[in-house]
């Protein structure tokens, strides 16, 4: 796709958005269960489900995914869309890309032995290694039009809400 499709895709959808703009809240989401065995939350994802569980540093064997690595994919998947629609925008040719986020979480935090270590995946980092022509200040305009625009990216700003709650019981 190149940047005149893109923005011919665009533009109704732009134009919807200016005249409602509450028609621009799109709403997403995710869904879990515990079917599977042992500590293990088992996800629906796109690519089929999906069996979380701690990992080796919390008391896990390995065997499950790591929702931090989980964590790291979906931004990963985000900032590289968004990396090449802004490249595609501004005109920015990429031959090809080879992409990696990388963080780490201390252990301490989650298992609770120290309440000053801090318990979450940071910080992150996303490196794009781009075959392009373009020059040192294309290239620096498109990270930083690239983290402005990451959905994903910019959601770690805020931390979830977390709600729990038992089943509704019946008619009394």
């Amino acid at each position: 796709m190149d940047a005149a499709e893109l923005r011919a895709r665009q533009a109704p959808l732009k134009e919807q958005y200016r005249t409602d703009p509450a028609g621009a809240a799109t709403p997403l989401g995710a869904s879990a269960t515990f079917a599977d065995p042992g500590i293990t939350a088992t996800v629906g994802s796109w690519a089929g489900p999906v069996r979380a569980g701690l990992h080796p540093a919390t008391g896990g064997d390995g065997s499950d995914a790591c929702s931090g690595d989980m964590l790291l994919e979906a931004v990963l998947a985000c900032a590289g869309v968004t990396l090449r629609s802004v490249a595609t925008v501004m005109g920015v040719e990429i031959r090809s890309a080879a992409l990696s986020a990388t963080g780490s979480f201390d252990a301490r935090g989650t298992l609770g032995l120290d309440r000053e270590v801090p318990v979450g995946v940071g910080p992150v980092t996303i490196e794009a290694v781009l075959d392009t022509d373009a020059d040192d200040a294309a290239l620096h305009r498109l990270a930083v039009l690239t983290e402005r625009y990451c959905v994903v990216g910019q959601s770690l700003r805020v931390p979830p809400a977390l709600v729990v709650r038992r089943v509704a019981e019946g008619p009394a």
